[in-house]
């Protein structure tokens, strides 16, 4: 075990993907060799015994090495998506309770293992992870049958609560820099936070409360600063059509003087963890770690992350198939550029380039037309949507006529996603969580296209005095003609 300890240790997340297959295979060996038990047949209860004479580590240690060997190098179980069974297992059986909990747990991690079969059928560890299942019931006597619910990580009780010293308000649980508002110079003004959001087919407001809608397939940077980086990856919601939406997303916090380590946080189309990468829930191991935290709200559907220490929350959902981003952050932070950097780029500091907008006003129009046609923006059909049906499916939800309440319609008609009603209704409920002024929630069409209503009143006049100006000169030449 020491052996499998001291590789552990030498082996690297950023070593080349040979390398890191090479691992992998050495670690599946290693778990044959360390791990190969065989049911007594001395003692009638099914058990455990270890091959040869020396003592060898129990199944359940080499499972617990498995998960933490994966979870600290994701790439290489990246695409038969183990993963998140091994972590889940790991986190529900790390302290000791009742052997149904037990159970419990270890038919949950049965059926998410089974689940992976299709991607990880030539997985060695996958199959190691099947034989230590089937050894594991029988050593614990578990059946088969039973509950199956998610895994929950089993927390100690809290300790007594520390005797607080006669000039202490407060317990601290890091130093001062890793709480944003308490490192800021005291008789300043507080910080103005600022929001950004992405979500649906894709619509995105900015930090400056712009509001868009995009095309923007595949991968594009929506925040990178000195402190952390977001990034999405948008895939076609309808083929042939320009209507896409959130598939995956990565956000990276970078490693902050004593507060938190560098951390990744990575979520997918049905992979939504309540963990980072590396299967923890905080900044790792430094004084200030608890300022950086994930915290799972809905199981696989709503996902907060709390970076205190630079003043930020991160709200991440998946609704029907795909995610949603929100962020509120204080404008220091958003504009710590590092030196050098280009942030033209980034989608949430200046909006989509302006050949990936779509002014969703024309689309509008055009379905109006349509009366009850419907068509998509690749001019097929929408399932069913009509432009009065869609108005009235996301009147359900957002009852106010603002933007957000014509991109669920827009999505609706591009789409024919009815998921896209509810990703439009928590993208405004996270505004109304994360914004920091009540009456920049909702954004109309007048604050979208400020000084869009005079130029369109001139063009119309200018067009009444040129058809007039056309009618006089027509009469004047019937006039000399007769």
């Amino acid at each position: 075990m020491a052996a499998m300890h001291g590789t552990h240790l030498l082996v690297g997340s950023t070593l080349p993907a040979r390398v890191q297959l090479g691992a992998k295979m050495w670690l599946c060996e290693a778990a044959l060799q360390y791990g190969v038990w065989e049911r007594s047949e001395v003692r009638p209860r099914a058990g455990w015994m270890v091959m040869g004479k020396s003592a060898r580590p129990s199944p359940l240690e080499v499972c617990r090495f498995i998960a933490v060997f994966l979870s600290l190098f994701p790439s290489v179980s990246l695409q038969c998506k183990i993963l998140k069974c091994n972590s889940d297992f790991w986190a529900s059986t790390s302290n000791s309770g009742p052997e149904e909990e037990f159970c419990t747990a270890l038919r949950a991690y049965n059926s998410c293992v089974r689940r992976t079969a299709r991607t990880c059928r030539g997985d060695l560890t996958y199959h190691s992870a099947q034989h230590g299942i089937e050894d594991l019931m029988s050593q614990h006597n578990c059946s088969k049958e039973g509950p199956t619910s998610q895994p929950r990580a089993r927390t100690p009780p809290p300790p007594p609560p520390p005797q607080l010293l006669p000039d202490s308000q407060e317990r601290s649980d890091g130093p001062e820099v890793c709480h944003y508002e308490r490192s800021l110079l005291r008789h300043t003004a507080p910080p103005n936070y600022t929001h950004c959001g992405f979500f649906g087919d894709p619509h995105l407001r900015t930090f400056g409360d712009d509001f868009q809608t995009c095309k923007v397939e595949g991968a594009w940077p929506l925040i990178h600063n000195k402190y952390l980086s977001v990034q999405v990856t948008n895939t076609p919601v309808v083929p042939g059509s320009l209507a896409t939406a959130t598939s995956k997303l990565t956000i990276i916090f970078k490693n902050f003087q004593e507060c938190v380590d560098q951390k990744m946080y990575h979520a997918e189309t049905d992979e939504l963890p309540a963990a980072f990468a590396d299967g923890s829930k905080n900044g790792g191991e430094r004084h200030g770690a608890n300022t950086l935290r994930v915290v799972e709200k809905v199981p696989g559907q709503h996902v907060e992350i709390q970076a205190r220490y630079i003043g930020t929350t991160i709200v991440v959902r998946q609704v029907g198939h795909y995610l949603t981003f929100a962020v509120r952050m204080p404008e220091e932070v958003v504009n710590s550029v590092e030196e050098g950097d280009n942030q033209d780029l980034y989608l949430c500091l200046h909006g989509c380039p302006a050949n990936q907008r779509i002014d969703f006003r024309n689309f509008r129009a055009h379905a109006a037309e349509a009366h009850g046609v419907g068509r998509t923006r690749s001019g097929t059909m929408a399932h069913g949507f009509t432009y009065q049906s869609a108005k009235a499916k996301c009147k359900e939800r957002l009852p106010v006529e603002d933007l957000y309440f014509q991109s669920c319609v827009f999505d609706l008609l591009s789409s024919g996603d009815i998921n896209f009603t509810m990703a439009a209704y928590y993208a405004f409920e996270d505004v109304k969580m994360l914004h920091s002024n009540s009456n920049r929630y909702h954004i109309f069409e007048k604050d979208a296209f400020p000084g869009n209503a005079a130029p369109m009143g001139k063009d119309l006049l200018s067009l009444f005095f040129l058809n007039c100006l056309t009618v006089l000169l027509w009469m004047e030449c019937c006039s000399v003609n007769l």
